[in-house]
This record gives C-alpha cells, structure tokens and sequence, in this order.
C-alpha cells in the first residue's frame, strides 16, 4: 500500500502538483510505515511541529521577508530604468557593452529579488528590445534567459541565506563566499559577449561624460545599497538581521520618498506579493527538515555517502557525479525546494571528501543556477517563452552556449575552492555553526 501511495506521489508532482503537499506526504508515509516499530521514537505531527519550532526560534529566519520585500520594491519603483541608464553610460563604449548592461543589470535585482523569473518579468520588456538594436534574435533571447539567474551567487541573495540556515553556518560567510565566484560568472559571460561583438562589428554607444554624471546621479542610491549591506556587516555594529531591517527603510526611502516612484498605497500590494513567496518558501522549509529528520533516523545520508564510496574513492569523479546530479534537481525543482532537500543529503558527502561547507554552498547554488537553463524543462526557459511569445526550442538553441559558459565557471567554482573560500578567510567569516 505505501508503495502504491509513494508512485501517487511522484506522478502527482511530475504533474504539477505543489511540492509541499509531495513533501509533507513522504513524510506521513514514512512515519506511518514505520510508526509500530521502535525506529522512530516521534510522530510525523510532532516532528514537523519541532521542525516549524526551531524555524521560529532562529534570529536568522527574519532575513528572508525583510531582504525578499527589499526586492520587490526596487523592482517595482523606476530603479530599472536608473541602473540601465548608468551602466550604458558607463560601459555601452565598450565592445559588448549593450551585453554587459543586460548581465550587470539583471545579476543586481536577482541578488535582491532571489528569483530569476522576477527578473525575466520586470527586465525582459526593457532590456530585450535593446539588445535586438545591437545582435541576432537568437543572442538576445539566450542572453536575457541566461542573465535572470547569474546574481544568485552575490549578496544578499536569498537562496544564500537560506543554505546557510539549513546547513546551520554563518550567513555572513555565505555572502562573501559567493562574491568572487559571482564575479567569475559575470566576467566569463561579459568577456564571450566582447568577443562576440568584436566579431560581428555590433553598434557600441559612445561616451559621454555628461551622460555619464548626469545617470550617476540619478542611479546612485541604488548603486550605494550593496555597499549598506556589505559595509554593516564588515563593521560588526550591526547584525545581519539589522542590516536587513535597515535595507527595507532605506528602499522605501529612497523609492517613495525621494524618487517618489512608488506610493504609499501601494506598499501593502507589495508586501502581500513578497510575502507569497516568503510564506511558499516557509512551508516547504519546515515540511523538508520534517522530511529530513525522518531520513535522518533512517540513516539515509549514511547509506549514501556508504554507497558512493562503494562505487569510487576518487574525489574528481564523485564531485562530477554531484555535479551532474544537482543539475538535475535544478532543471527539476525550484531553488528553494532544491536547497532545503538535496542539503541535508549532501552535508555527509561533502564532510566525507572534506569539502567546507560553504565551498559545497557555492557549488550547489552553481549548479541550481545552471539547472534554471537546463533542457527541457528549465524554468527559465518557460517564463522567457511566456514573456516574449517565442518558441521553447528556439529558447532551447538560445541557452545552450551560455549553458556551456557556466559549465565553465562551474569547473572552475569546484575544483578551486580558494574561490569561494579565500574572502571569507581574509575577513575572518569562519563556517562555524550559529545554532
């Protein structure tokens, strides 16, 4: 009977059906199915309960609605605009610069809005029509896809908060460890679309230092956010949880009161639309860790990490065969679902071979990153079909070699781990757990 409930499940989800309910259902079978034993010493209802418990009582789970409604109000006030303006004014000079706008633009509201299709769908009007001016339809469409999901790696990306408050280490670390791999990324794509331009002899716009103060000016309480957020932290006079709370007044601030591009009516629309997601990206939390404690007592991750060195010893392999299988999960499953599933499977693997955990954070995120491209049924690929009316094969051609670009940077971000590790390192952000 549990199997047959079990391939229900699995059909219901590759349905469409809402991964809470496919989570929440595990978890009922296996506690059931084992429930007359002496396995598992707490019931299904009292381990989620614990579970949702401790989500409550951790400081650190403020972070998300704060930074996740942050988000939502840059990208409905005029800030868009603001920041293309200047980064066409600041490098539109440059061979590819029209590119490098598309890519710089869209890496900064993915780190604050921590959902590529949000980007896809508040940019894509704006910055798809530009690059048509310049390159191939084909170019601009995979560009726009590939460029929703590049900022996830930079704080304070909301899927790098919320690995750290699974794998249970330091947040702060988790944000500067994904900066130099991030700007890995954003070079290898910026220097592939130079080349490109230079082949082709695309337009370039040409400089204007008039241009160049006049968008400096209007951009510049956008641009200074990253540098609130990362200088709190540095400074130690506030904690993570206060930055975030300072991030919201700042953007209200500067979008009602001095850009005056959002009203005050309309802040309840917008934290009714971030909240959706931060109450989606809730449940599903407190759902997995009920799912995974089971799997704990199970000792599912042990067999694994047994299973695995059955097969090989050899680190190269194993990592290549991690890689392959988050791509999966990231082709598969949304970012948020992936993290707080694949997480606790992973923690075992990763300290077997010896790998910091907020190296294995970074790679994960790459992966996840590359999996919202992946063929066939990569959601980036879907909301940019819905978005600009064009075909999924076509976005499929579109994707593939910035698809191959950041398998690049993905070899790169696993196999040195001084990448992710060596700003956090020289700022003294050690992985030490917080709880």
């Amino acid at each position: 009977m549990g199997l047959l409930i079990g391939i229900g499940l699995v059909a219901f989800a590759l349905f469409g059906g809402a991964l809470f309910v496919l989570l929440g259902g595990a978890s009922i079978i296996g506690y059931a199915t084992y429930a007359a034993s002496e396995e598992l010493p707490l019931s299904i209802l009292e381990a989620i309960l614990i579970e949702f418990n401790s989500l409550t009582d951790n400081p650190s789970i403020l972070i998300i609605p704060l930074f996740t409604f942050a988000g939502y109000v840059i990208a409905e006030g005029k800030a868009p605009q603001r920041l293309i303006g200047f980064a066409r004014a600041s490098v539109g000079w440059l061979p590819g610069g029209i590119a490098i706008v598309v890519l710089g633009t869209c890496a900064f509201f993915t780190t604050f809005t921590g959902a590529s299709g949000i980007t896809i769908v508040a940019l894509g009007g704006l910055l798809y029509p530009i690059l048509k001016r310049s390159y191939s339809e084909q170019f601009s469409l995979g560009l726009v896809t590939a460029s929703g999901s590049i900022g996830l790696l930079f704080p304070p990306s909301i899927p790098l908060i919320l690995y750290a408050i699974v794998a249970q280490i330091r947040i702060d670390t988790m944000f500067f460890a994904g900066i130099i791999p991030g700007i890995l990324i954003l070079t290898i794509l910026s220097l592939y679309c130079s080349g490109w331009s230079v082949f082709k002899r695309t337009e370039t716009t040409p400089f204007s230092l008039s241009d160049f103060a006049r968008t400096l000016w209007e951009a510049k309480w956008e641009l200074l956010l990253p540098f609130l957020v990362l200088g709190g932290i540095l400074s130690g006079k506030v904690l993570i949880d206060e930055v975030a709370a300072l991030t919201v007044i700042y953007v209200c601030v500067v979008e009602i009161c001095i850009h005056r591009s959002i009203s005050v009516k309309k802040l309840p629309y917008l934290v009714k639309e971030s909240m959706l997601l931060v109450g989606a990206i809730l449940i599903i939390l407190g759902l997995a860790l009920g799912l995974k404690s089971y799997l704990v007592t199970l000792e599912v991750p042990q067999n694994v990490v047994e299973w695995i060195q059955s097969i090989t010893s050899n680190r190269v392999i194993t990592l290549i065969g991690l890689n392959i299988f988050l791509l999966i999960v990231g082709c598969l499953v949304d970012i948020f679902s992936a993290i707080v599933i694949v997480v606790p499977l992973l923690l075992p693997i990763a300290e077997e071979l010896g790998i910091d955990k907020a190296h294995l954070g970074i790679i994960i995120l790459t992966n996840l990153e590359i999996g919202y491209l992946t063929p066939p049924v990569g959601m980036n690929l879907f909301i940019s079909s819905m978005k600009f009316d064009k075909s999924v094969v076509l976005l499929y051609r579109s994707v593939l070699l910035f698809i191959g670009l950041l398998l690049i940077a993905l070899v790169l971000v696993t196999y040195i781990p001084e990448l992710s590790l060596w700003l956090p390192e020289a700022l003294g952000k050690t992985t030490e757990s917080l709880f």
